[in-house]
């Protein structure tokens, strides 16, 4: 009774936002086949659309120096620190995950292959991602983020969550442009791999000149390694101090960065093959592959929106009542001994917002080598368990594979209709438990090493262009089809 209740209500609720669809922005379908040329212009032109944003100051907010609890994570985030890019795709992406496992576990009670239900389901997404994003921004301007909100006026308070909800609006429309057809792939991944992909670019050339006390440097570790090659007398020193230099990248850092990379894209390859054949077409034989990262980032993406969204409450709660022995449960704050730009940033020193979060060097991986372990083993569990759980709720179980494998008629070569579901669950749950297992050893590893952009940040790089090669690859070769027909 009390499930029925809990879907009746659903379902009215969902029901409700048929008067309010026309207010909900939405962009239209296209009408016909959207060239491939065309494809790429589009997602070309939201990229830049993006770029541009990231680099608008809001206005209204304050100079001061302010902490930035978000700082290692605005990488992974697409998020640029007092932008209009300020949120990046935090509430977006917090919000489709969400939408996604309560459809999934049935607590949503929505029929994708339903139009109408799809219609809805997709309105209810955006109006929960916007109604987040307000939320969000007026948390972060409640908190302190931007400056006392007495000293930088309410005025200028209701400005900036203005500016930064009606960016979360432009996000929105510009990852629902790509996803309806008009581009390739989805906009939140390609502005996370593009914002990744500028921070190693950058911190590996960046021309931008500091002063460490020891002279000025280059903030780039390339060009930092060829000024000290110059301007050192020793060049022993000057090769050591390039490569393990602290508080700036060094080149240590940047063949951290490299050898990630090539595992990745390495261990992308790794997959078994299982043998199929069509009942509808006699000898058609084909080959199914299970890949090695069977759930591909997701199980990255959800742990990364768990932190964030942890980070953010601790950092709020402790500004609020810093000597609770409750709030510092969750998480005790104190300023870093490293500086940024003009903000210092407050890090985690206790807490479950420390133990969660990476050691800062390897010097206090060392000195704390519990909290090393903790991490590693909140890394590999939440990644395996939310592998495991993602493939439940997205389709892509064994129960899923096999029921699609029924609708189109096809079978394991060798073996009867009956015993698909039985050799699919060899590889399905193994593969998504042993990917999501080897997703956070790997960024683990990286963040140990010191990798640029985090170990999250670059697993999420490399899935994410594989999958745009792939969308570039099929859209390719259907084009190439339609030409040689017409030939």
């Amino acid at each position: 009774l009390g499930a029925n209740t809990i879907t009746t209500t659903t379902m009215k609720l969902i029901q409700l936002l048929r008067p309010i669809l026309r207010f909900i922005p939405e962009v239209e379908k296209p009408t016909q086949k959207v060239p491939f040329s065309e494809k790429i212009t589009w997602t070309v032109c939201a990229l830049l659309v993006y770029v541009v944003c990231s680099n608008i100051p809001l206005y209204g907010i304050q100079r001061a120096q302010t902490s930035d609890p978000f700082y290692w994570m605005r990488v992974i985030l697409a998020s640029n620190r007092g932008t209009l890019m300020e949120l990046g795709v935090s509430p977006l992406m917090t919000t489709g995950m969400a939408m996604q496992l309560l459809a999934g576990a049935k607590i949503l009670d929505v029929d994708l292959k339903s139009k109408e239900d799809r219609v809805l389901f997709t309105a209810a997404q955006k109006l929960v991602g916007l109604l987040v994003t307000l939320v969000q921004a007026t948390l972060y301007v409640v908190s302190g983020m931007y400056g006392d909100v007495a000293s930088i006026g309410a005025g200028n308070a209701i400005l900036i969550v203005a500016q930064l909800t009606f960016a979360g609006v432009i996000l929105l429309m510009l990852d629902e442009l790509l996803q309806k057809g008009y581009g390739l792939g989805s906009g939140i991944s390609l502005f996370i791999a593009s914002h990744i992909s500028e921070t190693i670019v950058w911190k590996a050339f960046s021309p931008t000149t500091i002063n460490t006390g020891r002279g000025t440097e280059f903030e780039g570790a390339v060009l930092a390694f060829f000024h000290l090659m110059v301007v050192r007398s020793n060049k022993l020193q000057a090769i050591r101090e390039a490569l393990y230099r602290q508080n700036l990248p060094n080149l240590t850092n940047l063949a951290a960065t490299l050898l990630i990379f090539a595992l990745c894209i390495y261990m992308q390859g790794w997959r078994v093959m299982l043998a199929v054949k069509s009942q509808r077409a006699r000898g058609a034989e084909q080959k199914y592959p299970i890949k090695l990262f069977y759930t591909s980032n997701m199980p990255i993406i959800l742990q990364t929106a768990f932190v964030s969204n942890l980070y953010f409450m601790s950092q709020m709660f402790y500004n609020q009542a810093p000597n609770s022995p409750f709030v510092k449960l969750f998480g005790d704050w104190s300023p870093s001994t490293l500086e940024t730009g003009a903000v210092t940033n407050t890090v985690p020193v206790g807490g479950l917002a420390y133990y969660v979060s990476p050691p800062a060097t390897f010097a206090a991986m060392l000195q704390d080598p519990f909290h090393a372990l903790f991490y590693l083993m909140f890394t590999l569990t939440a990644c395996a368990i939310f592998a495991r759980t993602w493939t439940e709720v997205s389709g892509s179980s064994v129960r899923d594979v096999a029921r699609h494998f029924r609708e189109n008629q096809i079978v394991m070569k060798g073996h009867r209709e009956t015993a698909t579901a039985r050799i699919l669950g060899r590889y399905i749950p193994i593969a998504a438990a042993l990917g999501g297992i080897c997703i956070g050893l790997l960024t683990v590893v990286a963040d140990y090493m010191g990798a640029i952009g985090s170990g999250t940040g670059i697993l999420l790089t490399v899935t994410i262009i594989f999958e745009f090669q792939e969308a570039f690859m099929k859209e390719n070769a259907a084009m190439m089809g339609k030409q040689s027909i017409m030939m």
